[in-house]
């Protein structure tokens, strides 16, 4: 059985079973899609899901091309560009700090709601007057929401464009993946969105919060990640999570690593630099050790980005393979099924 057909199984099967709803698998391998694979009613491969922070892998890379185009500086700091992000002794801050999790901002008040996420300008303000944890640059903490304002604001002032506008232009339209990457899914598409549900997600994150008390202060009780708060979320911009198929996203990866039907994304001088492991040991926010790249994250053997609940995107360089899941029915465990699939494409390849 060939790895299409043996991806298409496990999902078929994982579906019967209920243990998945909806599911889409990607993978490529030295720019060609050798896996493209979907189960659940009603789910094509232009199906959109909702997933969570493995929309930061969308942000990286929107910055990485501006970056490769001469745009942006990774150096840049922040508050020659964003002057009121200058407070409470953040004047230093690069957006290299940023990239890495370490402009020591992951912090939101423990009364912000989702509606208050509609409106980028008050959750702008919010990252620019908030005192920073520690001293940017000195250690990193996952910064669950705040990435991308801190992220997406910098960029808007720096190129007066926005992170939706980048993703559309220049990595989008380029791949011929047009309506398959967004921060915001425009009203007209919202339709495509497999609606998110919960199979033991919440429960899980309720009993994490009670051992790790600092996931209650970057992702506060109003916001913390859940099928809910991801239904509501999937039209408003928040650049530290995103909506996507898996095939757009696995092929979005692939065009970093490699060439993908003649369009490289980055160099391989970039991609080197982009991919090296910029901060290392305890992550602030998560507890446990969380290495980080320029922007992407070590996980599971790759380059890339997870979401809550089990989505998955990423690269392993090196051998010129990308692997993107989406899905829609939030899990956590050790017998997570699609960490599983991952660990078997990683092993197949």
């Amino acid at each position: 059985m060939g790895l299409q057909e043996h991806v298409q199984k496990t999902v078929d099967e994982l579906v019967a079973a209920g243990a998945e709803a909806a599911v889409q698998v990607a993978v490529y391998l030295d720019g060609r899609l050798i896996v493209d694979v979907q189960a659940g009613d009603g789910v094509g491969p232009d199906s959109l899901f909702y997933s969570y922070s493995t929309g930061k892998g969308l942000t990286a890379t929107a910055v990485h091309v501006l970056a490769e185009h001469g745009a942006i500086d990774y150096d840049l700091r922040i508050a020659d560009v964003w002057p009121e992000y200058a407070q409470n002794g953040k004047e230093g801050t690069t957006l290299r700090h940023a990239l890495t999790h370490s402009a020591g901002v992951p912090v939101l008040p423990s009364s912000i709601t989702a509606e208050d996420f509609a409106d980028w300008d008050r959750m702008c303000a919010i990252v620019a007057e908030s005192v920073p944890v520690w001293t940017p640059g000195e250690q990193h903490g996952y910064h669950a929401w705040t990435f991308g304002w801190l992220i997406g604001e910098t960029v808007r002032r720096a190129t007066g464009r926005t992170l939706a506008e980048v993703l559309a232009a220049e990595i989008a339209v380029p791949l011929g993946i047009s309506g398959e990457l967004y921060f915001g899914v425009p009203p007209s598409e919202v339709d495509r969105v497999v609606p998110l549900a919960d199979r033991n997600w919440s429960a899980a994150v309720e009993a994490l919060c009670a051992q790790l008390p600092r996931l209650n202060l970057i992702a506060p009780p109003g916001v913390r990640p859940g099928a809910e708060l991801g239904n509501r979320l999937v039209t408003i911009d928040t650049p530290a999570t995103g909506t996507m198929s898996a095939r757009a996203a696995a092929r979005m990866y692939a065009a970093l690593a490699g060439e993908v039907d003649g369009v490289r994304l980055v160099s391989p001088e970039r991609l080197r630099l982009m991919t090296s492991v910029a901060m290392d040991g305890p992550d602030w926010a998560l507890g446990g050790d969380g290495p980080k790249t320029l922007g992407y994250a070590l996980d599971g053997g790759m380059i890339g980005w997870s979401g809550s609940g089990g989505s998955i995107a990423g690269m392993t360089p090196s051998r010129g393979l990308s692997i993107a899941i989406t899905k829609n029915l939030l899990g956590f465990g050790d017998d997570d099924p699609m960490e599983k699939l991952r660990e078997y494409v990683l092993a197949a390849v």
